[in-house]
């Protein structure tokens, strides 16, 4: 028998979250956070062989262990799963949030040819490396926060060529687990006159990303004057049968039907939710979608906050994330999005603590292997230097000191 494990040592508390993930991210409370005192894990081949206290390592295992890491840790976390970005792109759009802060519209300043087409220009201008240095600098930023895997979408291109060169720089970004998804829906371009025109075009555009397998997933805007449910619904067939997962941007500015959609159609998310009525909450709730709440972008946008508190007590699975974004949330903040969850959508923090874990691992479908720290699964944690309780309470306060991903130290 092979000596290839490391016994990771030195941890106050390891919260394992296997309380959460047992209950599939619903109805969880303060004892599904799993927390183990004077903790200790083993790990092989980046990969979580058995957790428990210190003490009580099995005999068998031990013969195996080749190396004893002691992290000195006031606590370890699972690898917070960042679920919902749009990471790659160039340029800013400070003058636009002025606008917003002086009365104008998100949807007027759009219709002028602002906001997402802002960021358009400044995307198809940059070259590759370009865009390749600004994302590397997020995605560090990221994992400093104990970000171990990152959703990163395309959407600020809308053509062809730099579609693509979104997407192969999603592939070059090194350190967190990067999930990419092509998110060509997200506005319509100058060059189309319409939505189902521009739609069209990216139709055939699907298989030329499936056959060179830059993407994962396909998302869609459903909103008034972007996309409809009508036209969304083939277009999302589509992608499914060449392989990629499907989730939506859902009644964010307006009830739309993209919950409705996300449900019927079994989407693994539905992003912002907010203009939510009892039936679609009620619909959410009781299906397999995750519902992701992007607060710090409500925040931003002076929107409603979503009924995360309705969709967890009808028994729904609700997720967190930043929402990234140069436009509607230029912020990177867990802290921010933990603390809005508490304050604004009165989540509790062991639901935070699960919706910045394992149930944004639902809303990627990456449950199996992340989201909690349980044997079989992939030894993505963060060490913390303080109480993991203190998180989520003052902004800005994150006391994550190292970053690991399967094994391996990241930061």
């Amino acid at each position: 028998m092979t000596q290839n494990l490391t016994l990771f040592t030195g941890i106050k508390e390891l919260v394992t979250m296997a309380g959460a993930a047992a209950k599939d991210g619903r109805r969880v409370s303060d004892d599904d956070m799993g927390v183990i005192k004077n903790g200790a894990f083993l790990v092989e081949k980046g990969r979580l062989v058995w957790t428990g206290r210190e003490s009580a390592v099995p005999r068998d295992l031990k013969k195996r262990i080749k190396k004893t890491l002691d992290l000195k840790a006031e606590a370890v976390v699972p690898g917070f799963v960042e679920c919902h970005t749009h990471l790659v792109f160039a340029g800013d759009r400070a003058a636009e949030f002025e606008e917003r802060n002086r009365g104008v519209t998100y949807q007027e300043i759009a219709a002028r040819g602002g906001g997402i087409l802002t960021t358009m220009k400044a995307v198809r201008a940059a070259s590759k490396a370009q865009l390749l240095k600004l994302a590397q600098k997020r995605a560090d930023v990221f994992v400093q926060q104990g970000v171990t895997t990152l959703e990163a979408k395309t959407g600020y291109a809308l053509n062809e060529k730099d579609e693509i060169k979104t997407l192969q720089v999603h592939k070059l970004i090194e350190g967190p687990r990067i999930v990419s998804t092509f998110l060509g829906a997200h506005a319509i371009p100058p060059e189309f006159k319409t939505p189902d025109e521009y739609l069209k075009f990216l139709t055939s555009l699907l298989p030329k990303i499936a056959k060179q397998k830059l993407a994962e997933r396909v998302d869609i805007f459903i909103e008034k004057g972007f996309f409809s449910v009508e036209s969304a619904k083939p277009f999302l067939k589509l992608a499914r049968e060449l392989g990629f997962e499907v989730v939506i941007h859902a009644d964010q500015l307006s009830l739309s039907g993209g919950t409705d959609l996300a449900v019927e159609i079994g989407a693994h998310s539905a992003d912002h939710v907010i203009q939510l009525d009892e039936t679609a909450i009620r619909r959410l709730a009781q299906s397999s979608t995750t519902a992701v709440a992007l607060p710090a972008a409500d925040l931003y946008m002076r929107c409603a906050y979503p009924p995360s508190r309705k969709l967890l007590d009808e028994g729904g699975r609700v997720a967190l994330a930043t929402d990234f974004n140069p436009g509607s949330s230029p912020t990177q903040s867990l802290s921010l999005v933990g603390l809005l969850a508490r304050l604004e959508m009165k989540m509790t923090l062991p639901e935070v603590w699960t919706g910045l874990t394992y149930s944004a691992a639902c809303a990627l479908n990456l449950q199996k292997d992340v989201g909690s720290l349980e044997p079989g699964k992939c030894a993505d944690f963060a060490v913390l230097s303080e109480d993991w309780r203190s998180l989520f309470y003052s902004i800005g306060h994150h006391p994550v000191v190292q970053t690991w991903r399967e094994g391996r130290r990241l930061f």
